[in-house]
């Protein structure tokens, strides 16, 4: 299956790779950014990749290059990386090969087992989630994760369903949520909102990513770059402010200090967030969601607080 990276060009373009630069590929996939990373490298180069999902392991196995490095872990454990990189490129969210793979279950338009794990030999499957979770805690993660109108509803169906037989396909659920989602929108399938909530709850993936953003900042060389792209609102918010807040001096209030005496913020920020233009768009439809976030390491000081035990709720701001 092939997996075609979106904002490609971009996101090669922020990294603004050094020859003999030491890189991050957060999130391999089946490995179309690395690729275009190590084309820029030169002998001396180095390339390290992340991916927590078996299949890319394996795919990792096919890219024979002496400069380039692979660790089957989550992106926001970064303890395999030196403690000094050039630039980091984290890619969001799910990959088209396992979208359009039913053994997966993370589609509901093609039936399969309802897993949605993207390490399925860790944590509990979405069929095994689902199975035990009290009603107000799947209308929670639905409500919160799918930004779903309907979630009360949905998770009602659910809890209703299970005590007749237990929900562990993706054509289930599916035709479950389409019964309980009483308007859809244009273009879209009902299911869409309560499947994407269930892979990120799953997951952890909005954890993951407030886990990685201060880790990455900690282990960026000054004029290093931070490239990360997402696919929905929840993740690009966590970012944007993670970002932004960096990318400003902490100054105690009524402080009288002079211009040369305020602190230096860790982060640079990078341009504008980047979204795909038309011709991508066409081209692969899953980049219409995109948004590129790039931002540069100062010389500033920066002691990364990690958050324990955290829960994203959608609007909060996150703090390190």
């Amino acid at each position: 299956m092939v997996h075609t990276p979106v904002l490609a060009a971009e996101a090669l373009a922020a990294l603004a790779i050094r020859a003999n630069g030491t890189y991050v590929d957060g999130t391999f996939g089946r490995g179309g950014h690395s690729r275009l990373i190590l084309e820029r490298l030169g002998p001396k180069g180095r390339l390290i990749a992340l991916d927590r999902d078996p299949q890319a392991a394996l795919a990792a196995r096919d890219l024979r290059d002496a400069r380039f490095t692979f660790a089957q872990s989550r992106f926001s454990d970064l303890s395999a990386l030196p403690a000094s990189v050039d630039g980091m490129l984290f890619d969001l969210g799910v990959s088209s090969p396992q979208l359009d793979d039913p053994a997966r279950g993370f589609s509901f338009r093609h039936d399969g087992p309802l897993d949605m794990r993207m390490d399925p030999s860790s944590g509990s499957s979405a069929a095994q989630w689902l199975a035990q979770a009290e009603q107000q805690e799947i209308e929670r993660v639905i409500r919160d994760y799918g930004e779903e109108r309907f979630a009360k509803q949905v998770a009602a169906a659910i809890v209703a369903a299970r005590r007749s037989e237990p929900l562990v396909r993706t054509r289930q659920l599916a035709d479950l949520v389409g019964q309980a989602v009483r308007t859809r929108e244009p273009g879209q399938d009902p299911a869409t909102r309560t499947f994407q909530a269930l892979r990120i709850h799953v997951n952890r993936e909005l954890e993951e990513v407030s886990l990685m953003l201060p880790r990455a900042v900690a282990r960026l060389a000054p004029a290093g770059r931070l490239a990360v792209i997402s696919f929905h609102s929840l993740e690009d918010r966590i970012v944007k402010r993670f970002l932004q807040g960096l990318a400003r001096p902490e100054v105690p209030r009524r402080l009288p200090l002079r211009e040369d005496e305020m602190p230096q913020p860790a982060l640079r920020l990078v341009g504008r967030a980047q979204r795909a233009g038309e011709q991508e768009t066409r081209r692969n439809p899953r980049a219409r969601s995109a948004t590129l976030r790039v931002a540069e390491r100062t010389a500033g000081t920066y002691q990364p607080a990690i958050p324990q035990n955290i829960r994203i709720e959608p609007g909060a701001r996150w703090r390190n």
